[in-house]
């Protein structure tokens, strides 16, 4: 069965990295988001297993220890990483998998598998990402300055980048979000994988 290809998407809190995945995930198929491990607390109306698998901070560290993760990164004093067994499974498959993490775990990535897709979601202003953090009414104005710094160090990564996408209006940002994974699939490697001898067949 072909491998399945890695995507790879990151970009500052605020700019609209989940929805956009959630709305890539929910009309292109064989395309699977990876649910990372987190050590921070659930917010309102996630749920353990769907959004994140939460756990204890000893748990972490042992799945650290045990080299089960195949990235981690330590953001806003919480950790997060993905399980190498379930991404692993899920190529193995022929699904592609989109994995949702932090420029920390996408530089991981990059080195591991320097065959991923890496995207990056950016805002279209300082001054839009600023107003997206403050109406997702999640942070008081402490906790805002100190994402909105974060953000700045995170944007400096996005050249290591192989695609930029600015999420200015949602709609035109999820098509090209969705237009970069699907052209991809139509590179000559990904198809020959599929069906190495489809020039065969077809010249008889």
């Amino acid at each position: 069965m072909p491998q399945g290809q890695l995507f790879v998407i990151s970009a500052p809190s605020g700019a609209g990295k989940t929805s956009l995945v959630a709305a890539t995930i929910a009309c292109v198929r064989n395309l699977v988001v990876s649910v990372s491990h987190t050590t921070r607390s659930p917010r309102p109306g996630e749920v353990d297993g769907r959004d994140y698998h939460f756990v204890e901070q000893s748990e972490f560290e042992g799945l650290i220890a045990s080299d089960a993760l195949f990235e981690y990164a330590k953001v806003f004093g919480n950790f997060y990483g993905t399980s190498k067994r379930g991404v692993e499974a899920q190529l193995a498959q022929g699904t592609d998998v989109i994995l949702e993490i932090d420029w920390q775990g996408a530089a991981q990535v990059r080195h591991i598998a320097p065959e991923s897709v890496s995207i990056f979601i950016l805002p279209p202003t300082r001054d839009a990402l600023r107003a997206r953090l403050i109406d997702r009414k999640q942070d008081d104005a402490s906790i805002i300055d100190s994402r909105m710094a974060e953000a700045y160090k995170t944007i400096e990564q996005a050249p290591y980048f192989d695609y930029w996408v600015i999420n200015d209006d949602f709609e035109i940002a999820s098509e090209y979000l969705k237009s970069i994974i699907i052209s991809h699939r139509q590179r000559r490697p990904q198809i020959h994988s599929k069906d190495p001898d489809f020039l065969e067949k077809l010249l008889g």
